[in-house]
């Protein structure tokens, strides 16, 4: 059995581009609550609306898979003109066509070590 995927992304959002950001993120969240194998799908913001941390959950690689596919063809260039990655680390044991994508935007990995889910 695949394990899930997870991860968060650190975010900068680029001054003035907090309102487009926010219109961008509703797009996206109602677009990605139509894939089976997206488990978790949040969105945190600062205080001051500078900063924005996303954090994912997948069922496995190919859902992962599926999601990025979908972020690249509906919503890439439309979300790094209103925000800069800073980070991206990822939890679990991708795929090596996820790690592929995920090294394409300087990903750093975390295999599961103990613990659970409910």
């Amino acid at each position: 059995m695949e394990q899930a995927i997870s991860w968060v992304v650190e975010l900068a959002v680029r001054p003035g581009a907090l309102d487009g950001f926010r219109r961008l993120t509703a797009e996206m969240v109602e677009a990605t609550q139509a894939e089976p194998g997206a488990i978790v799908y949040e969105r945190f913001v600062s205080a001051d609306g500078s900063a924005v941390h996303l954090y994912e959950r997948y069922a496995d690689s190919d859902a992962a898979l599926t999601y990025l596919r979908t972020f690249g063809q509906r919503f890439a260039g439309r979300f790094a003109a209103v925000v800069e990655r800073q980070r991206v680390v990822v939890y679990g044991d991708p795929s090596p066509d996820l790690r592929a994508a995920l090294d394409e935007i300087g990903a750093t990995y975390l295999l599961p070590l103990a613990g659970f889910s409910r």
